[in-house]
């Protein structure tokens, strides 16, 4: 019952902010010329004039589109869709976005072993962005991302099968993905464009996300339609909250370079408290968007003690990412993703994780799909060594086939019905715990922003 309170109280939250942003005038606000080089914080919003519409630029750079903009300072193609509504007034442009879904997971629906779990609970983050300009040249961006995991997933998290990383009371979290924390970004930008080609920024989060890794899964539009976090997370991108971080960069054309100081201990097990930010660990990025339609990247760390219950252990993670986006048609788009990513412990072999991931937009219709690899080890999966050993590696493959449909619209969100299935196909060795190609389904509704629009000047 309190589940389904709070999401009423999350859609009549919503059909508020939507009814404000209808009555809002935009009478301070003055029409500039194409280029924003010509605004001033006098006489207009930050944004880029689109014929007299007005979007939001990148948050790192006055000279780059909104839709670049991933997690932290992270790259999306140019061409990527975003989902959310635009507010303004004065000087500041602002935007909301987020995702709600509601549910019903079965993570062994043939009950082939005796790992799965069933649950019904809403995954979600919702998140808000503001911004101005700073002179002729400078560029301020606030981001504020909140989850409500803490109710609606518990401190246990959600069931599934084969994920691993962090816990709760003390013992390690297996076939859950932990809850998120309530604030999951608090951070400030500045951005100075030293020429339409070339900026140079300051990224500062509390928490916050370094740059490492590619666009975390719930802000990649490949990803937007599934509710689970993939079984590689913590294998590609699961410092996107990180209670202390600290970022610069510099981008010439389509390059950018990136080097970033942060807390390498993943969030503790309070997930309403802001943890104790050490920057003990370290990360370096090269972002390349040949064209509007595609982003690359390429990264490596040094994460410090992320594992609160293995505290000597250090990890080095590198990844690399491509992505792609191309929009066909009125609000019709394909998107999708390629990772790898790998975790190595000194004086141990790697392990590896491979994620391919794409989605058809077809106006109400959404269609994906997700695959998988990585590689788990013993730990990882709290197996009892003297029976599995000390030192062995489990291949485990997932891949899900999914479906959304948009049944009606409430104010400038979406609520579609949908549902997927995910086919695991593991290490033989793990038959006896999970059974042999096990099974896991869910149904959902999901509650989401309309695809963005300019807003009138």
């Amino acid at each position: 019952m309190k589940l389904y309170l709070l999401c009423s109280l999350l859609v009549l939250t919503l059909l508020s902010i939507a009814n404000a942003q209808q009555k809002m005038t935009m009478g301070d606000t003055v029409k500039t010329k194409k280029s924003t080089k010509t605004t001033t914080p006098d006489t207009a919003m930050a944004g880029i004039d689109m014929g007299g519409m007005l979007m939001m630029s990148s948050a790192l750079s006055k000279n780059l589109p909104m839709g670049r903009d991933g997690s932290g300072t992270s790259w999306l193609p140019d061409a990527s869709p975003t989902y959310g509504f635009m507010l303004g007034g004065g000087h500041w442009t602002c935007m909301i976005h987020g995702n709600f879904t509601l549910r019903y997971t079965d993570q062994d629906i043939s009950n082939a072993g005796h790992r799965g779990a069933g649950k019904l609970d809403g995954p979600n983050w919702f998140m808000g962005m503001a911004q101005r300009e700073i002179g002729q040249n400078g560029l301020l961006h606030f981001n504020l991302m909140m989850s409500l995991d803490p109710l609606t997933e518990g401190g246990y998290g959600y069931p599934l099968l084969f994920q691993t990383g962090e816990s709760w009371n003390g013992i390690p979290l297996v076939d859950r993905q932990h809850p998120h924390d309530l604030f999951a970004e608090l951070s400030a930008s500045y951005a100075h464009a030293l020429s339409e080609k070339s900026d140079i920024s300051l990224y500062m989060g509390y928490p916050g996300e370094p740059a490492l890794g590619p666009v975390a899964f719930m802000h990649r539009p490949s990803a937007l339609a599934d509710p689970d976090a993939p079984i590689s997370h913590h294998w590609q991108d699961a410092t996107h909250i990180t209670f202390g971080v600290a970022t610069m960069g510099f981008r010439y054309g389509e390059f950018k370079i990136e080097g970033s100081s942060f807390t390498g201990r993943e969030p503790d097990e309070n997930r309403y408290n802001f943890d104790s930010p050490n920057f003990d660990s370290w990360s370096t990025r090269l972002d390349f968007n040949p064209s509007e339609n595609w982003a690359l990247q390429v990264s490596h760390g040094y994460i410090k003690s992320p594992e609160a219950l293995n505290p000597t252990v250090n990890v080095y993670r590198t990844t690399a990412s491509a992505s792609y986006s191309r929009p066909f048609g009125d609000e019709n788009s394909f998107d999708a993703t390629a990772v790898w990513g790998e975790n190595k412990v000194p004086l141990q072999d790697g392990d590896n994780s491979l994620l391919l991931e794409g989605n058809i937009r077809l106006k109400k219709f959404d269609l994906y799909t997700r695959y998988e690899f990585v590689q788990k080890t013993t730990g990882e999966l709290n197996l009892n060594t003297l029976v599995y050993g000390d030192d062995s590696i489990f291949g485990v493959n997932a891949l899900t086939l999914g479906i959304n449909y948009d049944l009606f619209k409430i104010g400038p969100l979406n609520l579609a019905a949908g549902g997927q299935l995910t086919w695991y196909d593991a290490d033989s060795r793990l038959n006896s715990l999970y059974g042999q190609n096990p099974i896991g389904g869910e149904v959902f509704l999901r509650l989401y922003p309309r695809l963005t629009k300019p807003m009138k000047m």
